[in-house]
């Protein structure tokens, strides 16, 4: 058990680094994207400076219309209506005709002959999030939507542009095919959180550092797969030159001690064969 322990740590930690070299989701409605030295880090839905909930909207919802078109929608969550509520002949995916747009986080109202008709347009977990532009990530980030039904495959993509005044928006909706639907608002939870990570020197040391620990890994990786496979050790004896590794603290004390003596001198109790005697 202990080296399939290991191997699956090994792996898991390979593979953080070779995600950490690009552009990844960390979870619903947070990003991170790597740009050279700097680290971008976008938590739209937690909490900032003057807004609580982040990008949520707090009537539980944003609205936009253009052209008899009306779209609903909450970023990073579910609908919640508590005034102003879609009324529409078809909800059925997204909470029935008396609970419309409680079940999904984007709706779209059509009229079509003098009836609203509703269509789910994100639903779920069903979120991607990535930057706007990658040239220039302080321009903000794009958080789309999607939901998949029997006639049409939807999206919705809403830019959260940064601005750190305030809300505006959204203003205008755009249809781009035959169920994708895009608009824009701008929040301060689209301005990233920058962090400097190869700045002050401490570039090149976490590089030789990293160097140094997967080199460390692979060869206790190797030592414990030659020695549990082919010498057939078992228990914790699996570990290459375990007397080494048990000794390190007691030579890392010996050591520590020593270097105190040498920069203290000898201490009151000490004397050397050369000291005066008093008879």
């Amino acid at each position: 058990m202990l080296p399939q322990r290991l191997i699956i740590i090994f792996i898991t930690l390979f593979s953080l680094f070779h995600h950490l070299a690009t552009a990844i989701p960390t979870s619903t409605c947070e990003f991170t994207f790597l740009d050279g030295n700097k680290l971008y880090n976008y938590t739209i839905s937690s909490p900032i400076r003057n807004f609580p909930h982040g990008i949520l909207s707090e009537d539980g919802f944003y609205k936009v219309t253009a052209n008899e078109t009306t779209v609903w929608f909450q970023l990073c969550d579910e609908m919640i209506f508590n005034h102003d509520p879609p009324t529409c002949a078809d909800c059925w995916d997204c909470g029935g005709p008396k609970r419309c747009g409680m079940e999904c986080n984007a709706l779209v109202a059509t009229n079509v002959g003098g009836y609203h008709v509703c269509t789910t347009i994100g639903h779920g977990p069903k979120i991607d999030v990535d930057v706007i532009d990658k040239k220039n990530p302080h321009t903000g980030i794009i958080v789309k939507m999607f939901s998949s039904g029997p006639k049409f495959n939807c999206s919705l993509a809403v830019s959260v542009l940064c601005n750190l005044n305030g809300v505006q928006g959204p203003h205008t909706l755009e249809r781009l095919g035959a169920c994708d639907y895009a608009t824009e608002l701008k929040h301060p939870a689209g301005c990233a959180i920058i962090v400097n990570v190869h700045g002050g020197g401490w570039g090149w040391f976490a590089t030789l550092l990293i160097i140094v620990l997967c080199l460390f890994a692979a060869y206790l990786l190797a030592g414990i797969v030659y020695r549990f496979f082919f010498l057939g050790v078992r228990g914790i004896d699996v570990i290459p030159n375990l007397d080494f590794w048990v000794s390190l603290p007691r030579r890392a004390q010996s050591l520590c001690a020593s270097l105190v003596r040498k920069f203290r001198g000898p201490s009151q109790g000490y004397r050397s064969s050369y000291s005066p005697v008093n008879f």
